[in-house]
C-alpha cells in the first residue's frame, strides 16, 4: 500500500511517502511554522522523488490534533482534499500518539506533551505495544499539576517526550524521581514515516467529510460565542473543511 503521511500539528512539519513499511521519501522541518505555505509543495516534491504520481497513492494518513489551530487545519485540509479528489482512503491519528510511536520498547508508559502556555499541556498517557501505543489516559488540554496528579498513580518508569519536555523537566524529575525518563534529539520530533506505518494498519474513515481537527480546547471564536451566550450549552462550532 502506498501511503502519504502528514503531520503539521505543531512547529515541526513532517511528511513521508511510503510503500508498506518501506520509506520512499520523507522530510521533517523545524525551522519555520508557515506550514500552509510549504506543506503542499513538500507533498508534491516527495511524491515526485518517490517516483510516483498522485494517482498511485492508496491512502492518506494525517495527525489530527491536538496542536496549533492553524497547523492542524493544514494537514487535515490537505488530507481531505487529496482523499476526495483521488478517491482514496483517509486515516486520522492523534498527534500525541504519533509522537509516542517514537518509543520502541514494548510495555513502556509514555507521556508525549506539547506546551499550551500558562502551565497548561496538551498531553495523554500511553503504553507501548507491538501494535502501537495504547491509550491509558485520554488526550487532553490540562493544567500541569492536574495531569501529574492523574499520572502519579502509576508507580513505574515513564518516558516523557516532545520538544517542550525540557521546559518542565526539572519539575517532572522532582515529582517522578527515578521514574522520570526522557527522549533525546530527533526522537522528540514527530516522524511522518512512523505515522504512515501505523496508519496503514488502522481502519480508514467511512466519511471523509466528518474529519475535523481535534483541538481539545475552544477556539477563540467559540470562547467569544460562549461569553455572549452564557448557559446555552457546549457543542462543536468547528466548520467542516
Amino acid at each position: 500500500m502506498k501511503v502519504l503521511a502528514i503531520d503539521t500539528s505543531n512547529r515541526p512539519l513532517s511528511i513521508a511517502v511510503l510503500d508498506g513499511e518501506k520509506v520512499l521519501a520523507t522530510t521533517t522541518m523545524t525551522t519555520q511554522r508557515k506550514h500552509a505555505a510549504y506543506a503542499m509543495q513538500i507533498v508534491e516534491k516527495l511524491v515526485k522523488l518517490a517516483k510516483l504520481q498522485p494517482e498511485d497513492l492508496d491512502r492518506i494518513v494525517v495527525a489530527d490534533g491536538p496542536g496549533s489551530y492553524t497547523g492542524l487545519r493544514v494537514a487535515v485540509t490537505i488530507g481531505k482534499v487529496l482523499a476526495d479528489t483521488l478517491q482514496i482512503e483517509l486515516v486520522s491519528v492523534s498527534s500525541l500518539l504519533t509522537l509516542a510511536l517514537n518509543v520502541q520498547k514494548e510495555g513502556q508508559l509514555v507521556m508525549p506533551l506539547f506546551d499550551a502556555r500558562n502551565d497548561i499541556l496538551f498531553t495523554g498517557l500511553y503504553r507501548t505495544s507491538a501494535n502501537g501505543p495504547i491509550e491509558v489516559i485520554p488526550d487532553q488540554h490540562v493544567a500541569f499539576d492536574d495531569f501529574v496528579t492523574q499520572v502519579k498513580q502509576y508507580d513505574e518508569p515513564i518516558v516523557f517526550l516532545g520538544e517542550d519536555v525540557d521546559k518542565y523537566a526539572d519539575r517532572l524529575q522532582t515529582i517522578f524521581g527515578n521514574h522520570f525518563k526522557k527522549m533525546v534529539g530527533i526522537d522528540n520530533l514527530p516522524q511522518a514515516a512512523q505515522l504512515g506505518i501505523y496508519g496503514e494498519k488502522q481502519l480508514p474513515l467511512t466519511d471523509i467529510d466528518s474529519l475535523v481537527p481535534k483541538y481539545l480546547r475552544l477556539t477563540q471564536a467559540e470562547a467569544d460565542w460562549q461569553k455572549l451566550h452564557p448557559g446555552e450549552g457546549h457543542k462543536s462550532y468547528v466548520e467542516q473543511v
